[in-house]
């Protein structure tokens, strides 16, 4: 069975337009951050990292099982954004989908 020509149109720009939307996503960044700044974790809308920053006051302490939470809380909250912001990017493609 032969697939309708307007459809695979559509099927060739969904594609088309989901790779444009990972491009873009690959230049946006998100931040996470914990401890009122005092650890930030930047991601790509890819989710790849691309700085970690911890306050040099952290360390003085030398407590590890804080610094330990406040990374993790910042990972995790910059992994959500990012997640947030492809939903944003890659939504219009699902709805396209549901159709």
């Amino acid at each position: 069975m032969e697939m309708p020509k307007n459809m695979l149109t559509q099927i060739q720009q969904m594609q088309q337009q989901y790779m444009e939307a990972q491009e873009a996503l690959k230049k946006e960044t998100v931040i996470g951050g914990a401890g009122g700044g005092a650890v930030r974790i930047l991601l790509t809308g890819d989710q790849r990292c691309t700085e970690v920053h911890i306050d040099p006051a952290l360390l003085k302490d030398g407590d590890a099982v804080l610094l330990q939470d406040l990374v993790l809380t910042a990972l995790n909250t910059a992994l959500d954004s990012s997640r947030q912001l492809a939903i944003q990017k890659l939504g219009p493609l699902a709805d396209m989908l549901n159709r």
